[in-house]
């Protein structure tokens, strides 16, 4: 059996190999059209339906959504809601119904920050996100976060690592 060098095909190899990589190629340049059309498509048909969420005034979105969607536990054990996780207290209900229209309460439940802190991050998701104007509920909003949600103990989340003298490891 003869066995090619290294680097060296025969002339029918060169050709199977050139004939494969057009192969290649041309599949996955036709994927790749199909999975623009399909964007395109879904596009269009879901546009009026993203324009009309996104200009929807949040009060509204409840009416929209399925009944089982817009009823709310409203039960409270060992002092936190069963539906959300959130601490029981004056401002519970505006936080579930501006908060967790867009996002899960577990966003909420994971951080602590203090009033500045959650008042940035509401800036924050309303120049990037989306997130509407709060009106009168973003100081209930803030007073609720700022209460239950600041930093302090620890409730699960290591806190940042003090006073340690890091060192370079070298080989």
């Amino acid at each position: 059996m003869n066995k090619l060098p290294d680097n060296k095909h025969s002339p029918s190899q060169k050709e199977n190999l050139q004939f494969f990589d057009s192969l290649f190629k041309s599949v996955a340049g036709l994927v790749g059209i199909v999975m623009l059309v399909v964007g395109v498509v879904l596009l269009v048909v879901f546009q009026p339906e993203i324009s009309a969420l996104q200009s929807t005034d949040p009060s509204e979105i409840s009416s929209q959504l399925p009944e089982s969607k817009t009823q709310s536990t409203d039960q409270i054990v060992d002092g936190k809601d069963v539906e959300t996780g959130l601490i029981a207290g004056e401002g519970l209900e505006i936080v579930k119904g501006s908060c967790t229209v867009c996002h899960s309460s577990a966003l909420i439940l994971q951080n602590r920050f203090t009033r500045e802190g959650w008042h940035s991050k509401i800036l924050w998701m309303q120049e990037t996100q989306g997130l509407w104007d709060l009106g009168e509920n973003e100081s209930k909003i803030l007073d609720y976060l700022a209460e239950n949600y600041a930093p302090g103990e620890s409730n699960g989340r290591r806190t940042p690592l003090t006073g340690i003298e890091w060192y370079e490891l070298k080989d």
